[in-house]
């Protein structure tokens, strides 16, 4: 039989998962001229691009141009989506390894990690990602319900995340409506009474994970006045010195937006966000089972016996009443079936990109890339050199003969398998009907796109 990769026996490569990452993985393998490579992506829902739709906010549509160059992937003759698949229901590693040479897991990082604290239990307690998926028209969180009949909203953590979840709840309805929201999202969002939303992070500005235009973003609300504490603004010596050594161009940025909103005249607008440094949640007070408020210490920053910057808690307390909390501390993977699993970093176990067992040791033909592989880190675009790394392993293995031993290479055989356990299985070309159809929605109510957010909905245009 000729080589693996030569045109009469190419690398045959599944991609589970349809983010950047795993689009990013098609695009790399697309630059190796000397490898003939055939791709079959797989995701659990209908729809690709992860993220890039489901979490991305929507009134940031220049971040999902990068799609443009999803889609030219996707038109690489080797490519095939084969989406409404869920790995572990309808296709097994077992399958994966019979059908295929390398597999490499691209799932993300789907949940919110805890904040750890008494009351985090309480009705009006959320992720943040059960927000955004929930407004983005995720399929998994259309149902979901917030109460946005309350005043006040406590949003916990400094990351971009959170400044999304921010700044949705403090724009009008008609800066929403020109954006691709979830129809169920508008209209609870038109009827919100949010008047106060407070964002609170633990250390201090030079320390925030948000990035400059975010930042900036918040003082350009139509109707909504950003606060934030002159003394809370200000950078303790240790930072200030770090930052002067290092000259980092974002950092002095969000600084400088930071202190610039700090001495900002407030317009008395109908809302009013709150941006608060070096406090932490200790616990959420509750009653009758619903959350009414937020209890913080105030926090110091000191350097510990390795020199980096921490914070901690000093015995200054504060409450401030809020009937609905997000949180936003961080992110982690969710284990995959037969696939080695990082507990405490929350990351498919690898080295590189490079699947490992508890010993370290490597497995032959198993690939990871994305959040999954990394941790939640960078931007859409950090995805492209991370996948360009394991891309180079898998090549470099193929050439060492390092990769699964499958029986049946047909794409023919693949596809028989999986349709006669999902049925409903969604091409790439299935899918662009979705696609069309959302797109000539949003054209004939001036917006970008009107999303479908319920898979049988999905499944219904795709069959007429």
């Amino acid at each position: 039989m000729a080589v693996v990769g030569s045109e009469s026996n190419p690398l045959r490569v599944a991609i589970i998962g349809s983010g950047p990452a795993g689009f990013y993985t098609v695009s790399n393998f697309m630059k190796i001229k000397d490898v003939h490579v055939e791709m079959d992506m797989y995701d659990r829902l209908p729809t690709p691009f992860g993220l890039v739709r489901a979490g991305v906010a929507p009134d940031h549509q220049k971040d999902k141009s990068v799609t443009r160059a999803y889609e030219k992937s996707a038109a690489y003759p080797g490519f095939r989506f084969l989406g409404n698949v869920e790995y572990g229901l309808h296709i097994h590693l077992d399958d994966l390894r019979r059908h295929y040479h390398q597999v490499i897991f691209t799932t993300g990082s789907p949940f919110d990690r805890n904040l750890g604290i008494s009351g985090e239990h309480l009705e009006g307690s959320h992720s943040a990602t059960e927000f955004v998926a929930w407004y983005n028209g995720h399929p998994d969180f259309a149902d979901r319900q917030f109460d946005l009949t309350q005043e006040n909203v406590v949003v916990v953590g400094m990351g971009n995340v959170a400044m999304d979840v921010a700044r949705i709840l403090c724009k009008t309805h008609a800066e929403l409506a020109a954006t691709d929201m979830a129809d169920h999202a508008l209209r609870v969002l038109q009827q919100s009474k949010v008047r106060n939303v407070y964002i609170l992070g633990r250390r201090g500005p030079a320390q925030a994970a948000f990035t400059p235009p975010e930042i900036k973003e918040m003082g350009e609300f139509e109707e909504a006045d950003v606060n934030v504490l002159a003394e809370e603004a200000m950078l303790d010596v240790a930072s200030q010195a770090l930052l002067d050594a290092s000259q980092d161009k974002n950092t002095l940025k969000n600084v400088t937006a930071v202190q610039a909103y700090a001495v900002r005249e407030n317009q008395r607008k109908p809302r009013q966000l709150y941006i608060r440094f070096l406090v932490s949640p200790t616990e959420l007070i509750g009653e009758a089972g619903q959350v009414q408020a937020v209890k913080i210490n105030k926090n110091e920053l000191y350097t510990d016996d390795q020199g980096a910057l921490k914070a901690r808690a000093t015995t200054a307390e504060e409450i401030i009443p809020a009937g609905l909390v997000f949180r936003s501390v961080g992110y982690r993977g969710k284990p995959l079936p037969d696939v080695p699993f990082n507990e405490s970093w929350g990351t498919i176990a690898n080295h590189r990109g490079a699947i490992t067992n508890n010993d370290g040791s490597t497995v032959p033909g198993m690939y990871t890339a994305g959040w999954i592989k990394r941790g939640p880190s960078g931007v859409i675009g950090t995805n492209k050199t991370c996948a360009q790394e394991t891309v180079g392993l898998m090549v470099a293995d193929l050439a060492m003969n390092k990769h699964f031993q499958p029986t049946d290479t047909d794409p023919a055989a693949i596809e028989a398998l999986v349709r006669s356990r999902q049925p409903d299985l969604v091409s790439y070309a299935d899918w662009k009907k979705v696609d069309l159809a959302e797109l000539a929605a949003g054209d004939a109510s001036n917006r970008p796109r009107v999303k479908i957010s319920n898979v049988n909905e999905m499944l219904e245009l795709i069959r007429s």
